[in-house]
């Protein structure tokens, strides 16, 4: 009788002890932890019905290497931040999208095989043949502003360039029939084409320099071991990485070659009255000639119209400048014309667009536009000051 209440008692301690420190649990595997952006799809989400590209790998990696995953959610609009405090900060054991690139971050990061490559694609309606960039000769083409596609395609007199500051934008201008066709990231169109647009247009992957960049997986240097494992099953994962990009619109066609930007004839157009003056950038200097008239009398001659002045500048200077004069660029912002030279902002306008500044790859424009319009996209300018 004492044992068998010796044996309850025993029986209550354990029970008491288990009450307070939960119910025992096997041992299992470590979660695989994997930081992400909460929202940029195509690549990630916490949505759980659209999680994305590099989730959905993550997750198929966890269930090759028989690991749960966990995610870390960090917002990447700060870029190597996102990875400085969640990743090196130890918060999570690796990344999927990063730049398996020396120059990123340095030596603080170790890099997977490339999972595949991201870069700009063409967008358009199915029965456009598209060869090479002579395709767009004769068309409206929207591109990004400050990209590849925009230096490629934005100084050509034979193709007209439709700047866009986004893929969303770009998008819009291609349903919106004012581009025949359009040169944008290509991820992020191909994901817009495929749920905004229900696979309206087909897209035709390009290659040539500063086109495509590769994707990886990124670890801190004490994950060799896990980086190494994460290779080894990579090879496996070849059609089930290829379905995610189809199922996200990710464009998975054999890339079209493109030639190298310095054989691409840089020219630009602006139209003047009923003529067309072009010019090339490589061209010789013209002969010196007299200097123009003092901004101060030149711009009281003619009848300055900021409307105009906006149209010209947005058909020719936004290549530049970025459409409507917004540009991040300080050293090229024509926001800050007043802060920077004040008084003496109409000289220097007037000199610059007479003469240009070839050292700093600034044309010319005395022979292109006539002085009313010139005055007229000064006037336009003096709209857009600011002093941030």
């Amino acid at each position: 009788m004492k044992n068998r209440s010796l044996a309850s008692v025993a029986a209550l301690s354990i029970a008491a002890v288990m009450a307070a420190h939960g119910p025992a649990r096997a041992a299992g595997p470590d979660p695989l932890r994997l930081c992400a952006d909460p929202d940029n799809l195509p690549f990630s989400s916490e949505q759980a019905a659209k999680p994305g590209v590099y989730v959905e790998i993550g997750q198929a990696l966890g269930k090759a290497l028989n690991r749960p995953v966990s995610m870390v959610w960090y917002r990447t609009n700060f870029g190597k931040r996102a990875v400085r405090v969640t990743m090196l900060a130890k918060q999570c054991d690796a990344t999927i999208g990063l730049p398996p690139d020396s120059d990123f971050m340095g030596p603080r990061l170790i890099f997977s095989k490339p999972l595949f490559k991201l870069g700009y694609a063409i967008i358009a309606p199915k029965e456009f043949e598209f060869t090479g960039v002579s395709s767009f000769v004769g068309k409206r083409v929207a591109v990004q502003f400050s990209t590849t596609p925009h230096n490629m395609i934005g100084p050509r007199e034979d193709i007209t360039s439709v700047t866009v500051l986004s893929p969303e934008e770009g998008m819009m201008k291609l349903a919106e029939g004012k581009a025949d066709a359009a040169f944008l990231w290509g991820a992020h169109a191909g994901y817009l084409n495929t749920t905004s647009y229900g696979g309206k247009y087909k897209l035709i992957s390009v290659d040539g320099p500063g086109l495509q960049w590769p994707t990886a997986i990124g670890f801190t240097r004490d994950h060799a071991d896990l980086r190494d494992k994460i290779d080894a099953v990579l090879p496996g994962m070849h059609d089930t990485i290829a379905a995610l990009m189809t199922k996200y619109g990710l464009p998975v066609d054999t890339p079209i070659k493109l030639g190298d930007l310095a054989s691409i004839q840089r020219v630009r157009v602006a139209a003047v009255g009923d003529k067309a003056f072009r010019f090339a950038q490589a061209a010789q200097p013209a002969p010196a000639a007299a200097p123009p008239p003092a901004a101060g009398d030149k711009v009281a001659a003619v009848a300055a119209d900021p409307t105009e002045g906006k149209e010209v500048f947005n058909g020719t200077c936004a290549h530049c400048h970025g459409p409507d004069a917004i540009q991040s660029e300080k050293k090229i912002d024509l926001r800050r014309l007043t802060t920077r030279y004040g008084d003496d902002m109409q000289n220097v306008f007037w000199k610059t667009v007479h003469d240009g500044r070839p050292s700093k790859g600034m044309p010319a424009w005395k022979e292109v536009f006539t002085d009313q319009q010139l005055a007229s996209v000064l006037a336009y300018l003096k709209t857009r000051q600011t002093t941030e």
